[in-house]
């Protein structure tokens, strides 16, 4: 028989022969303040305690059972080492609350469970997210994508339902905020964009998210999402949003293909009318102009006309007023002139006319009143 029977030893801190209950027993964990306890005083203090069986005191029962204590409070110490890789961040929890995030690569401690626990989160990876449609994957390996309607079909500003497709890269840039912050995280990330994407949509006509329009459109989603995300201190930031399809959903097509065709009519009607008017105003432009110029080239010639008139009026008045008889004989000479100036006439001097017989044409006057009557 054995002594160990007699003085069971206590190998977490009970008295030994030989140590006046000094209680060097040791003590596991660590220091109470977060710091790696020194492995070496501790397997140091087992030893001590596990002596007598180590000693072969105790038999060979008694050795197994003193190495597998210390094997397992090896093990137990050492579960608190965990390493941290570049781009991770290590959240430490002390009973479940945060107690500290490691940034740093290398290795870290932390006292074992149940005090303490680290959480390791790449932070720098991109992480995708999908919405509207989802990647499978067969036996194979081939890929194939299947539409998730309830998730892809919106409706636009102008009473249209457009079809979109639509990846959600983002990571995590606080990883205490993240683990603490929000509960679920991938699902209200998901939800958040799915909300701030009909918004954007809501708000925008269907031609340009199928056209051109797209970039804008996925631009303002992700300055949405952001914000929202923030409020909440999620920890994620959003890197990019890319909306992969943007198409009309089959069930209107016929009808936004009319609508279209009836805008592409009204933009060529209108382009034409454009064309016209470019061609006619210029036209109507100078006809006005020229117009214009006549109009004052005759107002000019009018005024200047009636300015001479006026002024040879005047001087003519001025020289009948210095001399009146000459005045006005010239002006009946010069109104004469002008009066019989392409007038057929003869001449007679009284005195030599005294044999001359009159003569009546009645056939000329005959012809004339003919031609009258005609």
């Amino acid at each position: 028989m054995t002594q160990s029977g007699k003085n069971p030893q206590n190998p977490w801190g009970g008295k030994r022969p030989g140590n006046n209950g000094s209680g060097q027993g040791g003590r596991s964990g660590g220091n109470g303040g977060g710091e790696p306890p020194d492995l070496d005083d501790v397997i140091r203090r087992a030893q001590e305690n596990f002596g007598g069986f180590m000693s072969g005191g105790g038999g060979s029962t008694g050795k197994f059972i003193g190495l597998a204590a210390l094997a397992i409070l090896a093990l137990w110490l050492a579960s608190g080492f965990y390493v941290v890789n570049p781009g991770e961040h290590a959240v430490v929890q002390r009973f479940g609350a945060w107690d500290r995030t490691q940034a740093e690569p290398g290795l870290g401690y932390h006292l074992p469970t149940p005090a303490e626990n680290a959480r390791v989160l790449n932070v720098e990876e991109i992480r995708k997210m999908t919405i509207g449609f989802a990647d499978t994957y067969s036996r194979s390996g081939n890929q194939s994508r299947r539409s998730i309607p309830e998730e892809s079909l919106m409706l636009t500003a102008d009473r249209n339902i457009v079809d979109l497709h639509l990846v959600i890269q983002w990571n995590i840039k606080s990883a205490e905020d993240f683990i603490f912050q929000i509960r679920d995280q991938e699902s209200t990330i998901k939800k958040v964009a799915e909300s701030a994407i009909r918004e954007v949509v809501g708000q925008t006509d269907m031609f340009p998210i199928i056209t051109t329009g797209r970039t804008a459109v996925a631009d303002r989603a992700k300055t949405i999402i952001q914000e929202n995300l923030d409020a909440y201190k999620s920890g994620v930031n959003i890197t990019q949003v890319l909306i992969e399809r943007a198409e009309v959903h089959p069930d209107v097509q016929s009808a936004f293909q009319d609508v279209q065709s009836a805008k592409q009519d009204a933009e060529d009607v209108q382009n034409r009318a454009e064309a016209y008017r470019e061609d006619i105003l210029p036209k109507a432009r100078g006809l006005a102009k020229q117009l214009e110029q006549e109009a004052q080239a005759y107002k000019e010639s009018v005024v200047a006309k009636s300015n001479g008139d006026a002024q040879r009026f005047t001087q003519v008045y001025q020289a009948y007023l210095s001399g009146k008889d000459v005045t006005r004989e010239r002006i009946f000479i010069e109104t004469m002139e002008q009066v019989f100036g392409n007038a057929s006439k003869i001449i007679m001097d009284g005195n030599s006319s005294q044999g001359v017989v009159p003569y009546l044409p009645i056939n000329n006057l005959s012809n004339k009143a003919n031609t009258g009557a005609q």
